[in-house]
């Protein structure tokens, strides 16, 4: 925990992933300002983070299962100086909750889609919306996803195009892959 804190002793932001709330609860002793997000598992620490990215980070996940996945991306990119819209919840099972919000999905800059089981979103995604995208597989579903193998290789075998794909679970990846094209041409 010493580390958190000698690291925010010399930036303004700070971020530890899959962090326990008893690591939380240490971090805290040393760094009073720092939060905890339960569900993405993070410490974040963040005086006045400035947006600095050209415009829009989505992310977007598919069931309820890989909100700690995007939650971490989320974070990750918000942290980063980007102004981050969440979709959670508009899988390809009832694709008519991805439809409704195609305005949401127009107005992003870069996309970040989670999903796990047969990691089917990206693709509908990217069909529908033509924007960069960072996709990300989750080792959560039901059935034999295989820890999400599954997801990785559909996702990697994507039709659609401009898709980029990170590890399974790599929420922070995503998000700092992410921030990066939101960010072209200007510094982090």
């Amino acid at each position: 925990m010493s580390i958190f804190s000698k690291l925010v002793a010399k930036t303004d932001r700070g971020l530890a992933t899959r962090a326990s709330y008893e690591h939380f609860l240490a971090v805290k002793e040393k760094v009073e300002a720092a939060s905890y997000n339960e569900l993405g598992r993070l410490i974040v620490y963040k005086e006045d983070v400035k947006i600095t990215g050209h415009g829009k980070i989505v992310v977007v996940s598919a069931g309820t299962a890989d909100l700690p996945v995007a939650e971490e991306a989320a974070e990750t990119a918000a942290l980063m100086g980007n102004e981050v819209v969440r979709l959670y919840d508009v899988g390809v099972a009832g694709v008519h909750r991805l439809i409704n919000n195609r305005k949401v999905l127009d107005e992003a800059t870069v996309l970040i889609v989670v999903a796990g089981m047969e990691g089917a979103l990206p693709s509908v995604v990217g069909g529908i919306a033509y924007k960069p995208m960072v996709a990300v597989p989750t080792s959560v579903g039901y059935g034999a996803n295989f820890g999400g193998v599954s997801a990785l290789l559909a996702m990697l075998t994507s039709c659609a195009s401009g898709i980029t794909v990170v590890n399974i679970d790599n929420g922070f990846g995503a998000g700092y892959a992410a921030s990066m094209i939101n960010h072209v041409g200007r510094n982090i």
